[in-house]
């Protein structure tokens, strides 16, 4: 299909995060990421993504220094260490305003999620033609049995988990 972008894994990262710095990065370069985009006229005509991330392979935290909790403790990385995503559909609303559903997998939880994705734009690197996007949603951690208790080593966690990944699609 010529209007239709692979997604490039190298490139990709996700970043899970909730209020009170517990935040984990994940890059693609350790993580699976497949997926494509269907472009025309500057417009997302289609998508699907599908990424399993592990929480074993050493996030890298906001601050280094930062006493606060460490990101894999909330995700019981012995247990169960994969975080999940496959869409199932994609819902154009406008230009700007796109969204994902499809099932989120933590903890051998599985629900239905929906995720705004936004199409960033074009850039060109090393002669290979890009085009960025970013996907975000919010999920209740208790809803994945992510550590009930609020307090995680005597540190508040916010009760919200925000989901947000840097996508990049070559054509």
């Amino acid at each position: 299909m010529e209007n239709e972008w692979s997604i490039d894994s190298n490139e990709s990262d996700v970043l899970i995060k909730s209020r009170h710095s517990l935040i984990g990065y994940m890059p693609g370069t350790k993580n699976n990421f497949k997926g494509h985009v269907a472009i025309q006229n500057d417009e997302v005509e289609d998508a699907s993504i599908e990424f399993s991330l592990n929480v074993n392979d050493k996030p890298i935290h906001a601050n280094p220094e930062n006493k606060d909790p460490k990101f894999n403790y909330l995700f019981n990385e012995e247990e169960t260490p994969v975080i999940k995503f496959k869409s199932t559909s994609f819902e154009k609303i406008n230009k700007n305003l796109n969204f994902l559903k499809g099932f989120l997998t933590i903890k051998n939880v599985t629900k239905v999620v929906e995720l705004d994705t936004e199409f960033i734009g074009y850039n060109n690197y090393n002669g290979v033609q890009k085009a960025s996007f970013e996907v975000t949603g919010n999920f209740n951690r208790k809803e994945f049995g992510l550590s009930t208790n609020h307090h995680l080593d005597g540190h508040p966690i916010g009760r919200d988990i925000k989901l947000i990944a840097n996508l990049e699609f070559s054509h």
